[in-house]
């Protein structure tokens, strides 16, 4: 008799009894420790230039990329599985999430390339393999790899012939039940689950796209990583860290300083046509040696060594959308620094500590640098400081972002405002009332200590009001002339900010109609707001961190209001802002009516209409036009002036009919002229409110009836909702049932006629064909998109 044959056989049967007994686990686990051997961490990694690397690399990677990394990358990836990278495939998954907002206790930081730098250190952190780590087989492979078994899933299974999948069976709520299963746990979970294979809820991969992945599955799923930077890229990075790694103690806190402010960015050089992206580490290691990574839950807390250098360490992941903020190196950026930071006279005495109550208090730790130059570093690049606030790890939930109005315009005081010897001394003076949450240890911060911050925070508003009186007595110089006009050539002079519910997006330029709210930031409050969420902020921390970050934020956001109010008349003040925070809580409530923010100085803005505040709006649109961007106008679509009138008139729905779309529709929208790519488009959807000072219960805050859309050129945001794809001939219909969309019936109807949902046959093409597009657009600033919050409708 055949022995191969038997031994098939054998293997066959013992694959089969694990099956059946799939309900345990550790029989499972212990046939397949029979079947194929033992789990290890295996070496995956080849030479970039083999041929077997130069195939994962343009046939398998785009593949995982385009249909894997869309749903899986950042902490929210479902199962902590992050596929944007090789040594992120390698890692595998782990049960615990990230995002979790009623932990007592924090959790374990798991940050790709930071907290452990091999597999195998993985494993001992608790995650658990999705290829196969036994015997390197074709057979086991494919049989003992989770990934693989779950796109053969998938290949068995594909979704349901249903327009709209039974929400009964499907749960898309990012705070879904995950399963994760091990591969021991996979037999069960293909009972018990069969048609949630890979992709989850969206269409099967392509049968030749499945095949590839497959075969290189089954050939042990070999990888490389990203291609080193050139050598003249490399010389750009020497250049650099030289200059971030002086040895004075100037140019030590100065370093600080950066690294504190840029670490969650993307770094690159901006005379590359195709950039390399980097991001700037703490390293025990001095430049010209291999960068040691000091792995700190925050980057201000002790370091453990004498010495800290600041090192380029190239981005291995793929660029998503929802973690890119671009950052420009050059020249010029380097002499700027010189100019803020190195030529103005002052001597640094001494390096501060990283004492918690010092380090997380910028206004403290950085008191010896210059005002002025901290300022002007970051409003210089404020979509950069202020996206740090919105894609930094605090942007993900609903908990985190209800502390924001849907739609505000940011404005920034003129820096030469904090060029003063009085600002400084102010802010020494009020060192006890800075303090902020960032101080306390993120794993074990009580909610008791959010009384102790309330009061310093009052505390401080009132002294400094109390300066603002004398400033601006009689309202001298309290002028639109307070407003930072970009020094005549910046775009940075005026943001937009877009709440999405549980994620936003911060855009150049005044975008929209008139907003409900407004912020000014001046130096301390934008220095407040970055140490609370980016800094100071621990992901992982426990709900007393998260909860106290939030509660906090109310006044931080509070006083950015009333410093864009300040300019308005003294007798309108109390009631615009009473109008912003109906029913709002005690706190909020003596803060409104005048207790801590006690301010009664007159305006020398002329106004000459009874609606002060849209003509305060209209004279700083004025103003800073010709510095604002305009890159989300409609007029910039090539498409004919009457299509994008019919655009414009989808952008005024408002109350119930905005109510009814979800928070990003992106529309592609492919011209008459063939020789004209498709136009994408942004409808995104703004939610009122009575006020945001709710933590819980935000629907009971909803003002439904004030509702409205804001459609943009382009596309905004990295969340979409629903897809749209319309050509542009039938624009007048879309135009029309747009009009007639009152009930969710309306909804499903216009869906069927332009919608492109995710159960559609071409859901894949799409969208393969929307990220080129936005790639081609935007090819610094774009990222692929993620597919967490797709509608089922």
């Amino acid at each position: 008799m055949n022995l191969s044959f038997l031994k098939h056989t054998r293997r066959a049967v013992v694959l089969l009894t694990a099956v059946i007994f799939s309900g345990c686990a550790v029989y499972a686990g212990f046939n397949y420790d029979q079947l194929y051997g033992t789990s290890e961490p295996k070496e995956r990694m080849v030479p970039a230039a083999t041929p077997i690397a130069q195939r994962y690399l343009t046939d398998v990677k785009p593949i995982i990329e385009n249909r894997c990394v869309v749903c899986h990358a950042c902490y929210d990836a479902p199962c902590q599985l992050k596929l944007s990278s090789a040594e992120g495939i390698d890692r595998g998954a782990n049960k615990e999430k990230v995002y979790e907002g009623t932990r007592l206790i924090a959790a374990n930081t798991t940050r790709m390339f930071i907290d452990a730098q091999t597999t195998a250190e993985w494993r001992e952190k608790g995650f658990h393999p999705v290829l196969n780590e036994r015997e390197q087989s074709p057979e086991a492979n494919t049989q003992a790899g989770v990934m693989a078994r779950m796109l053969q899933l998938k290949q068995a299974h594909p979704l349901p012939d249903q327009k709209v999948l039974d929400h009964d069976a499907w749960d898309f709520s990012l705070d879904r039940d995950q399963q994760c299963p091990t591969i021991e746990e996979m037999a069960q979970y293909e009972h018990e689950y069969p048609q949630w294979g890979m992709p989850y809820g969206l269409p099967q991969i392509s049968q030749s796209e499945n095949d590839t992945l497959m075969e290189w599955l089954a050939a042990g799923s070999p990888m490389t990583g990203v291609a080193p930077p050139s050598a003249s890229t490399m010389a750009k990075v020497k250049h650099w860290e030289a200059f971030l790694n002086g040895d004075s103690l100037k140019e030590q806190l100065v370093s600080r300083y950066i690294y504190e402010h840029l670490f969650v960015s993307h770094l690159y050089f901006a005379d590359e046509k195709q950039p390399v992206f980097f991001n700037l580490v703490r390293s025990r290691t001095a430049p010209g040696k291999p960068v040691d990574v000091i792995a700190t839950r925050r980057p201000f807390d002790d370091p453990g060594v004498d010495r800290v250098y600041y090192r380029l360490v190239q981005v291995r992941e793929t660029i998503v959308d929802k973690t890119h903020m671009p950052y420009a190196l050059s020249a010029d950026k380097m002499a700027r620094i010189e100019a803020l930071f190195f030529e103005p006279e002052y001597t640094i005495e001494s390096l501060p500590g990283y004492d918690p109550e010092v380090a997380a208090n910028p206004l403290m730790s950085f008191k010896q640098l210059p005002v002025n130059a901290r300022y002007r570093f970051m409003i210089e690049n404020a979509q950069n400081t202020i996206m740090g606030f919105i894609k930094g790890p605090v942007c993900r939930g609903q908990l985190a972002l209800n502390v924001i109005n849907d739609r505000f315009w940011v404005f920034f005081v003129d820096p030469d405002m904090a060029d003063i010897p009085e600002v400084n001394s102010f802010y020494e003076s009020q060192a006890e009332n800075l303090r902020m949450p960032a101080e306390k240890d993120s794993t074990t911060l009580p909610l008791t200590n959010w009384i102790t911050y309330a009061n310093q925070q009052g505390h401080f508003l009132r002294a400094k009001n109390a300066l603002l009186n004398e400033t601006f007595e009689n309202g001298e110089h309290l002028t639109t002339d307070l407003i930072w006009d970009g020094d005549g050539n910046n775009d940075n002079a005026t943001l937009t900010v877009f709440r999405h519910f549980d994620s936003a997006t911060v855009t150049k330029g005044l975008v929209g109609e008139h907003p409900k709210t407004a912020w000014v930031l001046d130096y301390s409050l934008l220095e407040r707001v970055h140490y609370l969420l980016v800094a100071g902020f621990d992901v992982y921390g426990n709900f007393g961190h998260q909860l106290v970050t939030r509660m906090y934020m109310d006044f931080l956001r509070m006083e950015g209001e009333s410093n864009f109010l300040s300019l308005l008349p003294a007798e309108v003040r109390h009631q615009e802002l009473a109008s912003w925070y109906q029913e709002s809580n005690q706190h909020l409530s003596e803060f409104i009516q005048g207790d801590i923010n006690e301010f009664n100085q007159p305006t020398s803005v002329k106004f000459a209409t009874d609606n002060p505040k849209e003509e305060l709006l209209t004279k700083l649109e004025t103003k800073l036009n010709s510095v604002g961007s305009h890159r989300y106008e409609l007029v910039n679509a090539k498409l004919t002036p009457e299509s994008i009138q019919a655009l414009k008139t989808i952008g005024h729905i408002h109350g119930s009919q905005a109510t009814l779309y979800p928070e990003l529709t992106f529309i592609m929208v492919e011209p008459k002229n063939r020789n004209v790519e498709a136009q994408l488009f942004t409808l995104v959807r703004n939610s009122a409110h009575k006020n945001i000072s709710s933590l819980f219960d935000e629907e009971s805050n909803r003002l439904p009836e004030k509702d409205d859309v804001t459609l943009v050129n382009g596309l905004l945001g990295s969340y979409p909702g629903a897809f749209w794809l319309v050509q542009e001939a039938q624009l007048p219909q879309l135009v029309a049932q747009v009009k007639a969309t009152k009930t969710e019936g309306d909804y499903r109807v216009l869906l069927d006629k332009f919608g492109v949902r995710r159960t559609s046959k071409d859901f894949w093409s799409f969208s393969d064909k929307l990220n080129q597009i936005n790639k081609q657009n935007q090819p610094i600033e774009a990222g692929l998109l993620d597919y967490n919050r797709i509608e089922n409708r």
